[in-house]
């Protein structure tokens, strides 16, 4: 009696793996933004089985390697929005280091730096340069879907 239970739970749990296993299991089910690149990996080795992930992702003679490659490759990848976001801030250095080249340094540390000695000047125009261009998009993004 107990081994037709275990059998009929065990046919029961295939059953509803099923779709799981009919998914692409190169593709991480979730948003890489909100996971970690060690979660996804783990998540997929998990449902793609140990050896077929090895076979995907493992380079040296025993493949045992491919935790440490899967890793690595989903953490290179960077979403499109922190992407963007890193773009504006290389941006908004850029644009801040030719104001002050062209103000000169005690003009720009009176001009952006707020604490006693004015050092955090730069930083200061960076984050006022960045806020400038999100609120710049959100305000083009908006104006061209209504």
């Amino acid at each position: 009696m107990r081994k037709l239970i275990l059998v009929a739970a065990s046919a029961a749990a295939l059953t509803a793996a099923a779709p799981a296993l009919a998914e692409d299991p190169t593709t991480p089910t979730t948003d890489p933004a909100t996971k970690s690149a060690a979660k996804l990996c783990k998540e997929q080795r998990a449902s793609m089985g140990v050896t077929a992930f090895r076979d995907l992702y493992g380079t040296n003679q025993n493949k045992k390697n491919a935790f440490g490659k899967c890793v690595s490759k989903l953490s290179k990848e960077k979403p499109a929005e922190q992407q963007q976001t890193a773009e504006s801030t290389t941006d908004a250095a850029t644009t801040c280091k030719a104001e002050r080249a062209s103000i000169g340094e005690e003009a720009f540390a009176a001009k952006y730096g707020t604490n006693k000695n004015k050092a955090n000047a730069f930083g200061k125009c960076v984050s006022a340069q960045a806020k400038a261009d999100d609120d710049a998009e959100e305000t083009s993004s908006t104006t061209t879907t209504s």
